[in-house]
Formats: C-alpha cells, sequence, structure tokens
C-alpha cells in the first residue's frame, strides 16, 4: 500500500526502485500494492542520457527495511530490476 512520509515517521526506509517513466511507476505500484508491501512514492531527480547529460525526474520507491527482501521478490517475479546500491 502506497503510504505518506509522515506513516514512517523519522524511520529510514530503503530505496528499492527508480523509475524513469510514469508507465513503469503506476505498473510498480500496482504490484507493491498486490503482495501486501507498504512503500513510500517520492519524485526526485537523476542524471540521463548519452551523449549529452541532462537531470531528468523519475519516481523513487522506498521500503522499511523489514520489508526490503519481500519487495525484491516481487520486483523480479514481475520483470523489474530491484535498485542494488552496490
Amino acid at each position: 500500500m502506497r503510504r505518506d512520509s509522515e506513516y514512517f515517521g523519522q524511520a529510514e526506509l530503503d530505496l528499492v526502485y527508480m523509475a524513469r517513466r510514469l508507465r513503469e511507476a503506476l505498473k510498480l505500484e500496482d504490484v507493491l500494492a498486490r503482495a501486501g508491501i507498504e512503500f513510500l512514492v517520492e519524485t526526485g531527480t537523476y542524471t540521463g542520457g548519452l551523449l549529452i547529460k541532462r537531470d531528468l525526474t523519475g519516481a523513487f520507491f522506498y521500503v522499511s527495511p523489514s520489508d526490503l527482501d519481500a519487495a525484491r521478490r516481487a520486483l523480479t517475479v514481475n520483470g523489474f530490476k530491484p535498485y542494488d546500491p552496490e
């Protein structure tokens, strides 16, 4: 379920995915909601482009550390590649 930032309070959340397109973000919201995972979505900028670098806007998906493994499994099963900080 999509939650507001107030719901999580001061808890540290883990980035699980960054969607570059609206259609991708909407599909991911559906995947996480069907899996029963509480998540936070925030917009932010990232740098994109091969020859010409530019700042673009994306949707960043965060989950609590206790839901991280379940969220990664749900993403992988549905064809998404979860964010890997390493």
